[in-house]
């Protein structure tokens, strides 16, 4: 399995613990907040870039959908509104923040569309052509090994099954990027720092962005797992990109 700079990047350095077991940490420490500061970090935007990104299924009608780093459930939720299928399983390391993501689909009336469990990208427990969709909505970049991660995604997924990728990118036009890098590095963490007892994890945000393989390198990632007809779609200035890719 190939190993990508991102893969460095971890949440305390200083940490003897793994990638994964890091990150399951942190999300634990701001799942009571999570939903507040991306709400209120991207003015709401991720909202419609969510939207976006699901738009892409509609054309194969998915029955079963996968969602893998589901964290407090937002995809899914809206995955069931928009696309209305028979049953969608959120998976995800942090039972912190899938405990607030079961309150929100008991809210929403969706226990019998939704099932949210803790899982594991790298060894997903399910069987081979399980789904027909499998969405991540700002997740890779938090896998341990990437290869293998997708990889499983692959094996998951239905003949003809879409995998779509919703992933935080770099802006590429000078000025755009200077105020995103400013953003990244100084504001949001500063404004964390007023709600959330870990700061840090969106110091950790901002590194795994400028390190994760973006835009073609992404794609060329996935044509190398096996995944075909691989499409990029940036998104605000490039300030987050849609991944497709069909198995």
């Amino acid at each position: 399995m190939t190993q990508y700079a991102h893969d460095t990047v971890v949440p305390n350095q200083f940490s003897a613990n793994s990638k994964k077991e890091q990150v399951k940490e942190m999300f634990d420490d701001i799942a009571l907040r999570y939903d507040f500061l991306n709400r209120f970090l991207s003015a709401g935007i991720d909202v419609r870039w969510r939207k976006k990104a699901l738009a892409y299924l509609k054309d194969i009608q998915p029955q079963s959908i996968l969602d893998v780093a589901t964290g407090t459930g937002d995809v899914a939720i809206m995955a069931s509104h928009l696309l209305n299928p028979k049953h969608i399983t959120g998976i995800d390391i942090s039972e912190g923040m899938l405990e607030i993501g079961r309150e929100k689909v008991k809210n929403a009336g969706l226990q019998q569309q939704i099932s949210l469990l803790k899982g594991d990208s790298e060894t997903i427990s399910f069987e081979n052509n399980s789904f027909d969709a499998v969405t991540v909505a700002f997740g890779v970049r938090n896998f341990q090994n990437l290869d293998k991660g997708l990889a499983e995604i692959l094996r998951v997924l239905k003949p003809n099954g879409k995998l779509v990728v919703l992933e935080f990118s770099k802006p590429q036009t000078a000025i755009i990027k200077t105020l995103y890098n400013f953003y990244m590095k100084s504001l949001a963490p500063n404004i964390c720092k007023l709600f959330s007892k870990n700061p840090k994890a969106y110091i950790y945000l901002g590194e795994s962005i400028q390190k994760f393989p973006e835009g073609k390198h992404f794609i060329e990632v996935m044509d190398r797992l096996g995944f075909r007809h691989t499409i990029s779609k940036p998104l605000s200035l490039g300030i987050c990109s849609i991944y497709c890719g069909e198995k």
